[in-house]
């Protein structure tokens, strides 16, 4: 593992993939910044974190030639390896929140963007971002923010979590290599926010409300609902949002 350390940059990911291209950087080559001025999160949203106090950092993960149609799992690889990271100190109510939002009770405490280079059908290599909340305690217009200092109102050493959460990450990618992916789905369908709960989602193209129950994920990283009458559809991140 190599551990690249920057005072700010524009994103992480960025970085990482501009180095990629000077360099043949070992697996698992990570960058972590105290700033990112233009991080991102999923679905283009950016990723607010105050200098300094947070984890902001990109780990690049060789692949060993994943297929495309398969990448849900990287997901929730990366997530399970956050939420027992996370379990190791001692963080309450843990869970994931689809597709790899981590939370503590109902606020969001971390968010992933993996950004993925082809090669055919395949995947090459994976860029891996992660924004933790750690040691912040204010955040401005997110209601729905925490972080571990607050939660638990210790404060915590950035390095050592940052190593707790590499080291998740090797063993559990060590698992997928093994071909135990189906215990990963298990793994991150037992901690998964509101499965098997009646809940409210939002259609992204109505605007319209409606209530169904999250019963399991699909291959392609789809949510499969239960409707009315026990029909069960899957959406993907463009067309719903789980409400809180």
């Amino acid at each position: 593992m190599q551990l690249i350390k920057l005072d700010a940059t524009a994103s992480t990911n960025l970085y990482l993939k501009n180095l990629m291209l000077e360099d043949n950087l070992v697996d698992f080559t990570i960058v972590t910044a105290k700033e990112q001025v233009k991080g991102k999160g999923q679905m283009g949203a950016s990723w607010e974190s105050e200098k300094g106090k947070n984890l902001t950092f990109s780990i690049l993960k060789h692949q060993q030639m994943l297929f495309i149609k398969d990448q849900f799992v990287l997901n929730m690889l990366v997530s399970l390896a956050i939420y027992r990271s996370l379990e190791c100190i001692k963080i309450p109510d843990l869970s994931i929140k689809w597709p790899n939002d981590i939370l503590s009770g109902r606020n969001k405490i971390c968010g992933i963007l993996i950004e993925n280079l082809l090669l055919g059908q395949k995947i090459s290599a994976s860029i891996i971002g992660i924004g933790l909340n750690v040691n912040q305690t204010q955040f401005k217009n997110l209601p729905n923010a925490s972080s571990l200092k607050l939660i638990t109102g210790k404060t915590f050493d950035l390095d050592e979590v940052l190593q707790i959460i590499a080291k998740n990450l090797e063993l559990l990618f060590g698992e997928l290599e093994s071909g135990h992916e189906q215990l990963l789905k298990k793994a991150y369908l037992k901690v998964l926010f509101r499965k098997d709960k009646a809940s409210t989602f939002k259609n992204k193209a109505s605007n319209e409300l409606f209530t169904a129950i999250i019963r399991t994920i699909a291959a392609d990283g789809t949510l499969v609902l239960e409707l009315e009458d026990q029909v069960l559809k899957r959406y993907d991140l463009k067309e719903i949002k789980l409400m809180y």
